[in-house]
Formats: C-alpha cells, sequence, structure tokens
C-alpha cells in the first residue's frame, strides 16, 4: 500500500478504501474467496469505531480505514513473544521511521488500546489518564518521545500494556507474585493515580509500580510437607478502614495495618508478630480449604500428569477435620457479566485453588483435584445447563463419595434453583449470606433419568438430541414447539432478541402422540384433546411454571402407610399425589395448548391435567415433533422414546426463608 507497491492505488495518505480494504483481508488470511458483503460490513465496522469507539479519532478523509489501526487489531489476535509484539506495534505506529514516537504516536498507540480495552469488557471511563502515566513511566530519560529499547523494555514489565497487546500473561513479574488468574479488567482508576488491583488478595499498587518489586502475594499452598496442617496467618498490606486491631484494640490508620486473608483479622503492622500465629480461616473456616491443607509433591513422587495445575504446580489435598471445603465452579458465560464477577467475589474469599472457572477446562481439573476427600460441597454458579454439566461430570469421574451440590443462579430460568429454593436468579446479595445458607442446608437426594431416542426410520435426519439425561423435565407438543420456535429465530436473527418480545401466535394443532405405557401400563388419551404432554422431575417448569400443582389433602381415613405404587393412572389417587424428586417417579402432565399454559403460569389455572406418575415411560410419536429437554428443544421425527431411572444426585436444598414458601417440598 505504500509508495512503489502494487497496491498504492487503494491508500489515501494514511487510509485505504473499501477495495484495498478487502485485498488487504485477502492477503493476511490466504483466501482468494471472501464473501463480499462481510467484507463490506466489516469495513463500515472499522468506519464506526473510529467514529464511536471509546477513543474518538477523526474519520479519514474519503470514507477509508486506517491501515495502522486495522492492522493493530489483527495482531491483537495473533499469537506471539512479548517482544515480538512491542517491536510490531513501535514499527507500526512510528510512521515517520525515525526510531522514536513522539507525542502525536504515543497518542495513537493510547487510542488503539482504549479500543483494545473496550473490545475486551473493561469499564474505559477512566482509562485514558491510567494509559497516559503507563506511557510517561515507559519514557524513562523524560525526552517527551520514546526509543525502541524504552518501549520493550517498559513493556516487558507492564502487565495491562502486555494484555491490551493480546498477550495471555501467566506467572509472570506481577503475577508471579500475586498468582493465580489475575482478572485484568479489574484495572482501575482512583483520584490520585491509575491502580492495579489483584482480585484475590486485593493487593493493590499503582499500575507503574506494578512489577517494581511487589509484596508477595499469600501463599495459596505449602510446599515443605512439614507444613502441612499448621494454621498461620497469611498477612497482607491492607486498608484496615479505621478498623480495631485484634491485639492492641486501637483504631488502624489507613497505611499502617494489615489483614489475614482467610481469617480476616486485623492488626497493626507493629501488632502482627505479638498476637497469636495460629488462624482459624475466621467465619468461613467451613468453607475455606486453607494453603495448609494443600501441598506440592515432587514428579518423582507422583507422575500422574492429571495432578499437575494449569500454573505446572503438582499439588494434594490434605483433609481438614471438621470442616466441609466448598468446590466451586463458576460458568462465566451465565448472566451476562454475573459470572465473571462472581468468580473474582469468590476467589478473594476463598481460596482461588478452590474456585474454577468452566471456560477453563471445564469441572474435571476442580473434582480431580478434590477427589481424595470424603466431606466436601459442590457449588455451582451458572444456570440448570451448568448444574447438568457438573453432575454428568461426576458421573464421568467415578469419584469415591458423590458430594452434595448447592446452586447459585445465574441468568433466568432456573428451575432447578428454584425448588431447592435456592431463588430464580442472584440478584448481587453479599456471597458470605450465600455461604451461610449452605451451611445451614440439607441434603435431598435427586432422581435422575436416562432417556433413549429411537427414530422409526433411522434414514429419516432430525435435529441431534441435545441431552441423554432428564434433570428436570421432558415435553412434547405445544411449550416445547414454543421454545423451538423461539430458539429458532433467535439464531436466525440475533439482532431482534435484545429485550424482551412478545413471542408470536403459533399454529396451534393437535398432539398426533401415543403415550403407549407406564411400567407396562397403556394410557388411552382418546377422550382428551391435548396439545402437549410434560413429563416432570421437579415441580417447576419454564421458570417457575408448576404444571402438576398442588396435591388435594386426603380423608385421615383414606392414608395409607404401604409403598407408593410404580405407576399410578387412577384420577382420583392422582389428585392427592405430590411431587417428590427423590421417590423415582415422574409425573406425567397433560396440556390443552398456550392458553392453558399462560394460566398456569399466572395462576389463573392450579395446573395440567394429571395423567400419571410412574418409575418408567414409553412414548411413540407419529409424525415430527417439537420436544426439549430441560430446555434445550429440537425437532424429532416420528419415534419411540424410553425413559427410565438412572440415578440419584446429592443436592443441597436451602432452608426455607418463609414458612408459605411457594414449593411445598419434604
Amino acid at each position: 500500500f505504500h509508495a512503489g507497491g502494487r497496491l498504492v492505488q487503494h491508500t489515501s495518505g494514511e487510509c485505504i478504501d473499501a477495495v484495498g480494504f478487502c485485498l488487504f483481508l485477502k492477503t493476511y488470511l490466504e483466501v482468494d474467496d471472501f464473501p463480499a458483503d462481510f467484507c463490506q460490513r466489516l469495513f463500515r465496522y472499522f468506519q464506526n469505531v473510529e467514529q464511536d469507539g471509546p477513543a474518538r479519532t477523526p474519520l479519514p478523509k474519503g470514507g477509508g480505514v486506517f491501515l495502522r489501526d486495522v492492522s493493530c487489531y489483527f495482531s491483537v489476535l495473533e499469537e506471539g513473544q512479548p517482544r515480538e509484539k512491542l517491536e510490531f506495534t513501535f514499527k507500526l505506529y512510528d510512521k515517520d521511521g525515525n526510531g522514536l514516537l513522539d507525542s502525536s504516536e504515543v497518542d495513537r498507540i493510547i487510542n488503539q488500546m482504549m479500543r483494545a480495552a473496550d473490545y475486551l469488557g473493561w469499564d474505559v471511563t477512566e482509562l485514558r489518564p491510567v494509559l497516559k502515566d503507563m506511557m510517561t513511566a515507559i519514557d524513562v530519560d523524560d525526552s517527551g518521545t520514546v526509543t525502541l529499547e524504552e518501549w520493550v523494555k517498559g513493556g516487558m514489565t507492564n502487565v495491562p500494556l502486555l494484555v491490551l497487546l493480546g498477550l495471555k500473561v501467566k506467572e509472570r513479574d506481577y503475577i508471579a507474585a500475586h498468582m493465580t488468574e489475575l482478572h485484568y479488567k479489574s484495572l482501575h482508576y482512583t483520584s490520585f493515580n491509575g491502580t492495579f488491583k489483584n482480585t484475590s488478595c486485593k493487593y493493590t499498587v499503582h499500575s507503574q509500580c506494578a512489577n517494581k518489586n511487589p509484596d508477595p502475594c499469600a501463599r495459596t499452598f505449602v510446599k515443605s510437607k512439614k507444613e502441612i496442617g499448621v494454621p498461620v496467618h497469611d498477612w497482607i498490606v491492607a486498608d484496615c478502614n479505621a478498623n480495631k486491631c485484634q491485639v492492641c484494640h486501637k483504631k488502624i490508620k489507613t497505611s499502617t495495618g494489615k489483614r489475614c486473608v482467610w481469617c480476616q483479622e486485623m492488626r497493626h503492622d507493629d501488632c502482627v508478630l505479638s498476637g497469636l500465629s495460629k488462624c482459624d480461616c475466621g467465619p468461613l473456616r467451613d468453607h475455606i480449604l486453607p494453603p495448609w491443607a494443600i501441598y506440592a509433591v515432587s514428579k518423582e513422587e507422583d507422575t500422574n500428569l492429571l495432578n499437575v495445575t494449569p500454573d505446572g504446580h503438582n499439588l494434594q489435598i490434605a483433609p481438614i477435620p471438621d470442616t466441609h471445603p466448598l468446590l466451586v465452579f463458576v460458568n462465566p458465560k451465565s448472566g451476562g457479566k454475573q459470572g465473571e464477577r462472581v468468580l473474582r467475589k469468590f476467589q478473594y474469599l476463598l481460596n482461588p485453588r478452590q474456585v474454577y472457572n468452566l471456560s477453563n477446562g471445564g469441572p474435571a481439573p476442580g473434582l480431580h483435584l478434590f477427589r481424595t476427600l470424603h466431606e466436601y460441597r459442590i457449588l455451582v454458579c451458572g444456570g440448570d445447563g451448568t448444574v447438568g454439566w457438573i453432575l454428568d461430570a461426576i458421573d464421568k469421574a467415578e469419584l469415591q463419595v458423590h458430594p452434595p451440590i448447592a446452586v447459585l443462579p445465574l441468568g433466568t430460568g432456573n428451575d432447578l434453583a428454584r425448588c431447592l429454593r435456592w431463588g430464580g436468579g442472584y440478584e448481587g446479595s453479599d456471597l458470605r449470606e450465600i455461604l451461610k445458607e449452605i451451611e445451614g442446608s440439607v441434603v435431598l437426594p435427586m432422581d435422575r433419568w436416562s432417556i433413549q431416542v429411537i427414530p422409526d426410520d433411522p434414514k429419516e435426519v432430525g435435529d441431534p438430541v441435545p441431552y441423554e439425561i432428564i434433570n428436570n423435565y421432558f415435553s412434547i407438543g405445544v411449550d416445547a414447539s414454543i421454545a423451538h420456535r423461539f430458539h429458532s429465530m433467535r439464531e436466525k436473527h440475533p439482532q431482534r432478541f435484545n429485550s424482551s418480545i412478545n413471542l408470536p401466535k403459533l399454529f396451534l394443532f393437535f398432539l398426533f402422540v401415543c403415550l403407549h405405557q407406564c411400567c407396562g401400563v397403556p394410557l388411552d388419551l382418546s377422550n382428551l384433546s391435548l396439545e402437549g404432554i410434560a413429563v416432570l422431575n421437579i415441580p417447576s417448569m419454564h421458570g417457575g411454571s408448576n404444571l402438576w400443582g398442588e396435591a388435594k389433602k386426603p380423608d385421615r381415613g383414606s392414608i395409607s402407610e404401604e409403598e407408593p405404587c410404580e405407576v399410578i393412572t387412577d384420577p382420583e389417587l392422582l389428585k392427592m399425589s405430590c411431587q417428590d424428586m427423590s421417590d423415582r417417579r415422574l409425573e406425567v402432565v397433560g396440556l390443552e395448548g398456550v392458553l392453558e399454559m399462560g394460566q398456569i403460569y399466572t395462576g389463573l389455572k392450579s395446573a395440567g391435567h394429571r395423567l400419571a406418575q410412574t418409575s418408567q415411560i414409553t412414548i411413540r410419536t407419529n409424525k415430527s415433533l417439537a420436544m426439549q429437554i430441560d430446555g434445550e428443544p429440537w425437532m424429532q421425527p416420528p419415534c419411540t422414546i424410553h425413559i427410565t431411572h438412572k440415578n440419584q444426585a446429592n443436592m443441597l436444598m436451602a432452608a426455607p426463608t418463609k414458612p408459605s414458601g411457594f414449593f411445598h417440598l419434604k
């Protein structure tokens, strides 16, 4: 694109036109056939970035885009070593080629970094002054220009800069002192200067000081077996907010205090050594897996590669008597940005070694580390799908014990969490209160069911069946059709589903389905006009609908102490049948249509048509129908469906907050 180049006719100053942009993409991506429509959309995107982004740059004349900025965007996506990335960026923005970055060229880099930060989801409201301070610190001799040597030397020890250049920086410099997954989105700006904060221990430094011999972070494991089981405090410098010292009981000034990261005890700097050295882990002792319970072993002692953590340590856990360490799994994709915030908060409240980001390797590493413990709990932070993911992983892990599971519901729906009294969605309350609720919860076995879908014609291709296990519910017909239509429209037109919408009216069809038998007992539906059938394991569906409804209290004379039958189809007996997710039975409900579903959801009608309670079901269909398992819909050609009991999972049910709860589970 420069003078003498074969594409110079597409340049105007520093900019390239739309045709030149497409040629650039073809060359860069090494493809001959690049979709013209997509190319035009990308071109317009880069134009809009200049106009609407967090770093406003005047639009190039002639409607082009800045070639340097486009190149820098793509370089962020590339793998590479820190020195390579820094050298590339320097040469890219040293437009006059004099080996120096002047103030205008540095400003262009800051603009680009602002865009990268915005793309990464950082709060960029007050980020520009922080970046300016970073750049000023790189100019060591205060000459007003930055040499390549200054740029590389300063950049190699500047963690935020490396992150904004697209590097996955781990376990070095500042991160080596403050371990695990630092979240660079916690780059904040204070009234005095830019700060860089470790979200695990809250250690805070100016961004330009992040690599200047930082104090060591609190340990998360012990390196010597002599330290196993020895509970000592881990003190870090902290803003104690005028709290009283636990030793001398006098107020602590802002700059003279230390806090133990495990028990949260606060002391003056001068009182740290005079007080007791034993740490009891404070109010969260039942949940915390302290560092003296995690120890490193040599590769000679343990050659199992599964025991090696992502940061290269070979760790094992020693049991801590009278505690139930909490293994936390967080799905950061659940509930918008809720998951990311919850992840950071739990890394601070607990040992980061017991908090797992499911986007980094799934649940297997956490389950493997905790495999030797017999008394521990699991907290799943996510939706019902995330809970199912963890339950499947526990089955595959073949653990000695199946730990009980609590749920912190993120996003919407969350039918299982509702039934277990964890609520329909996390609303930002103090996570310490959630941990207290987990301590007071009780273990409840929950039935899980295997589902086998056998097509009548193997050659007739339908959508893939989403799951092989039912945790919440399975349905055919009207509700599944709505869910499938909604899912299909959202996939086709995502821009229309950014806010709440009115679902389109669907053509209501008669359900061509034969509920063939429940535990071998045929069920005749010929006298009912149904448009849907729901098979329920829990008393909640579609974010709170109780399709089975409350049970009618039986007369005292009719109460029987006999074991419940495998199948109940008698309408009078069904009226008195309660739902129980531990009784190894499913509830089968018939639905007349969309109107009835709406009436149940709003409380205008108490329930659908109770058809059966049963421990196994066979269903046959003779036309293509929409189906769904736990909220995941698909279109299924004619088939035979077998549902049988698989196993039981240990779930934790929270104590009721009010006597008159929505669900009356026993």
